[in-house]
């Protein structure tokens, strides 16, 4: 049964303010970066339909549910360039991980993300398996879980643009962007052996949010075999068609609804 609208928001708008353990005071903002001046503001929201429901996920109204007249539901919120050249492993971290190797960086707990994709009726499956759990030997599994449509919406040039993710991250070796949608693996919690009565840790919170390699802990991954050689040596950001670093983009995801 998806959680109803009601209860998600009110969960999140407690852990956003602060009431899960362990939340930290509110961080110094930091001086502008100089490279900033280039930015592409933010659009205006882009509803998929005038009819569709909009409801805001957090306080600052950075990350919603939106409940399309048909009963579909799209996770929607703002995320911003961190690179535009290079080589790639993730498209999308936690911002203050991986913005070395991502296109877009999100202020949000990874682990709110993944809620609201199942509140939509998406089903997690699993992420990548490396190795045979029984025999200890080498066995590739790719990721599974509902298959998740991510769109990005910004403003490039003074124009708006919405395209399928993928198209910002190219393959140099076949020389045209990716073609596989991401999957909802799901990540893993992880709990400290050291202190077990503590929370456990949402494993895409150390910056595999949205993956390109494949990653034990990823939220969102490509299910096919990517190893981190593969991703450092093939896989990049498509510089052209990424707005400045520092510009505010949507992303949106939509889960796809299972084949009949």
């Amino acid at each position: 049964m998806k959680p109803t609208l009601l209860a998600l928001a009110a969960a999140l708008a407690v852990w956003t303010a602060g009431g899960h353990p362990g939340a930290a005071a509110q961080p110094v903002v930091p001086d502008p970066d100089p490279r900033a001046k280039d930015a592409e503001p933010l659009p205006a929201y882009p509803k998929a339909d005038p009819n569709a429901k909009v409801v805001p996920l957090n306080a600052d109204k950075t990350f919603f549910m939106e409940v399309l007249p048909d009963g579909g539901r799209r996770v929607v919120f703002v995320a911003e360039v961190c690179l535009r050249e290079g080589a790639l492993e993730v498209f999308l971290c936690k911002k203050g991980t991986k913005e070395h190797e991502a296109v877009l960086r999100v202020d949000l707990d990874a682990k709110l993300i993944h809620a609201a994709l199942e509140a939509a009726g998406a089903k997690a499956g699993g992420p990548a398996q490396f190795v045979n759990p029984k025999t200890n030997e080498p066995d590739f599994k790719p990721a599974t879980g509902t298959t998740i449509k991510v769109t990005v919406h910004y403003r490039k040039g003074g124009k708006l643009h919405t395209h399928p993710a993928r198209e910002w991250v190219w393959n140099s070796k076949v020389k045209q962007a990716i073609t596989a949608d991401w999957v909802f693996a799901g990540s893993r919690l992880l709990t400290d052996p050291d202190q077990p009565a503590r929370p456990p840790f949402y494993g895409a919170n150390s910056g595999e949010v949205i993956s390109v390699s494949n990653f034990p802990y990823s939220m969102l991954d490509l299910p096919v075999e990517i190893t981190k050689d593969d991703a450092s040596l093939n896989y990049e950001a498509k510089t052209d068609r990424i707005p400045p670093l520092f510009s505010k983009v949507w992303v949106i995801l939509e889960p796809v609804a299972a084949k009949k």
